[in-house]
């Protein structure tokens, strides 16, 4: 079966470690070039036909099934962890359970932008299965500083994600520069216009980059929590296990950045922040209204 849009392919040269899926040819003087999005990872790239080869339907079940169980195992220990955030917030609720009285918890608004509709998906059913409430917004990387001001003052966010698809390239530059990324100063651009903004680290937390971003920038520009510190691929919703974690935490307490890592399917190599404090919030009495 020949290469064609949406085929999912691997590429020789890389031993087929990665799949791909094809979202566009380019033919120039006959010759033809896939841009392809990682069906795992968040990462952008370009290969010409004959370094590609496409995976057949078994061969794909196997990898995924790989994937999946890493993503299961990473989703257990999360919740192990939310469990314990809910446990203590009971406890401090009810003054150590002395005092019984129903409290009410308002979480944090979270904006998802990301450059990739299927990712943005993949997202969003996480975040319901986690119980985080998000608005999702699918927008290429190169429009997101332009959209980015509007749908801050339509959603009024407290965790923002700046998110889709990037890469670095060797060609380009040194991994010192910015231009060497295929979307890295875009999402800087992103970030910067967000903190135009909201400038405070904790009335919006944001978190930005996607595989092997350039890191420090983003940092720079604002972001709480960013990729890639050693310019590695992150996985497609580690962004998701980074801002769930600051939803469940209170506005109290800081969020320990090592416990936010270590729980994502990349880790610190790929992923990094700064101090940053949770949003959530609890009240009390919890009355639900009772229609006469």
């Amino acid at each position: 079966m020949g290469v064609a849009i949406n085929s999912i392919v691997g590429r020789k040269s890389y031993h087929c470690d990665l799949l791909f899926r094809v979202i566009d040819i380019k033919e120039n003087n006959g010759a033809k070039t896939a841009i392809l999005y990682g069906e795992d990872y968040r990462l952008i790239a370009d290969a010409p036909f004959a370094d590609l080869v496409t995976i057949d339907s078994e061969e794909r079940s196997k990898i995924s099934r790989e994937f999946r169980s890493l993503e299961a195992q990473s989703l257990e220990l999360f919740q192990q962890d939310i469990d314990l955030l809910r446990q203590k917030r009971e406890y401090e609720a009810t003054n150590g359970y002395s005092q019984d009285f129903n409290y009410f918890h308002i979480p944090g608004r979270v904006l998802h932008l990301d450059g990739d509709p299927s990712y943005l998906k993949k997202c969003i059913d996480l975040y319901e299965k986690i119980g985080v409430k998000v608005y999702g917004v699918h927008c290429y990387e190169k429009d997101m500083p332009q959209q980015i001001g509007p749908l801050i003052d339509k959603f009024r966010p407290d965790i923002l994600v700046i998110t889709g698809h990037d890469s670095y390239s060797k060609s380009k530059g040194k991994k010192t520069d910015i231009n060497a990324y295929r979307h890295s100063k875009y999402f800087v651009r992103t970030v910067i216009e967000a903190r135009k903004k909201v400038p405070h680290l904790d009335q919006l937390i944001i978190f930005a980059g996607a595989c092997q971003s350039h890191f420090e920038s983003l940092i720079h520009a604002g972001a709480n929590f960013a990729s890639s510190p050693l310019r590695v691929n992150i996985h497609a919703l580690d962004p998701v296990y980074i801002v769930a974690k600051i939803s469940f935490t209170s506005f109290m307490d800081q969020v320990n950045v090592w416990d936010v890592l270590r729980n994502t399917l990349t880790g610190e190599k790929g992923l990094g922040g700064i101090e940053t404090k949770g949003v959530l919030r609890t009240g009390a009495p919890y009355k639900p209204i009772v229609e006469d």
